[in-house]
C-alpha cells in the first residue's frame, strides 16, 4: 500500500517513513500544495497522513480541496493541534482519524494496517 506523508517537518516525515516502510511504500510532501501535486502524480496512493500546520497550504485547506474534488482516499490527520473545532473541521472535510503528535508508532502502524485491510476487503 502506498502512503503519502504530508508534513513540513523533515524529522516527522523521516519518523513516519521509518515506522511504516517495512510494510508500505511511503512517499512524501512538505505542504498541502506539494501534497496535491504528489497525489496527482501517484493516483495509486491508498492513504494520506496529513499535518495541519504547514506553510503555503495547511492540512485543513488541503482536506477541503480534496473534498471538493471528490477524494475517496482515506486521510489521517497527524498534528500537534487537539482543538475540538479543528478536529470537527477536519472530520467534516473527510478526515478518518486524528492523531496528536508525538505519534505512537505502534498505534500508527495499527491504524495504517486497519485502513489497508479495509481497502482490501478485510
Amino acid at each position: 500500500m502506498k502512503v503519502l506523508v504530508v508534513d513540513d517537518s523533515s524529522v516527522m516525515r523521516k519518523e513516519i517513513r521509518h515506522a511504516l516502510s517495512e510494510h508500505h511504500e511511503v512517499i512524501e510532501a512538505r505542504d498541502g500544495v506539494e501534497g496535491l501535486e504528489v497525489l496527482h502524480a501517484h493516483p495509486d496512493t491508498a492513504l494520506v497522513l496529513l499535518d495541519v500546520n504547514m506553510p503555503r497550504m495547511n492540512g485543513l485547506q488541503m482536506l477541503e480541496i480534496l473534498k471538493e474534488r471528490g477524494n475517496t482516499i482515506p486521510v489521517l490527520v497527524l498534528t500537534t493541534e487537539g482543538h475540538p473545532a479543528h478536529i470537527r473541521q477536519a472530520r467534516d472535510a473527510g478526515a478518518k482519524a486524528w492523531l496528536v503528535k508525538p505519534v505512537d508508532h505502534d498505534n500508527l502502524r495499527r491504524l495504517v494496517r486497519e485502513f489497508d485491510a479495509r481497502a482490501h476487503g478485510g
